[in-house]
């Protein structure tokens, strides 16, 4: 009940830290590069339309599937759980190091057992 305003001032925008910071700095990481697949894709179909190569969008095929119902509807949903694999592997080593030094379960041991 006794709870400092300070102790509920914990944001995704203002990390406080180092864990938090280097958390917060993957996340900004993951969601770029997720934005970057999202919006360069946009940026390709838009290129390949508007150039010389309009014919790539209709006769490329992958898997049975035009090229851009392919790279919207399959890859960037694939794109997206690979950069959520890659980031629970990198929390997994990041909580690892952590707690690497310090003891994590303590045993008292009783006095005849020992001898």
């Amino acid at each position: 009940m006794n709870e400092s305003p300070s102790d509920r001032d914990v944001s995704f925008f203002k990390p406080h830290g180092t864990a938090m910071q280097g958390v917060v700095r993957v996340i900004k990481f993951i969601l770029l590069g997720w934005l970057v697949a999202i919006v360069g894709f946009q940026f390709f179909a838009y290129f390949l339309e508007v150039s010389y190569s309009e014919l790539l969008l209709t006769d490329l095929v992958f898997f049975n599937l035009p090229i851009q119902f392919w790279l919207s509807g399959q890859l960037l949903p694939l794109w997206f759980i690979i950069l959520c694999v890659l980031f629970n592997i990198w929390m997994d080593r990041h909580t690892v190091q952590a707690t690497e030094g310090s003891l994590r379960f303590r045993i008292k041991s009783v006095k005849g057992e020992d001898e």
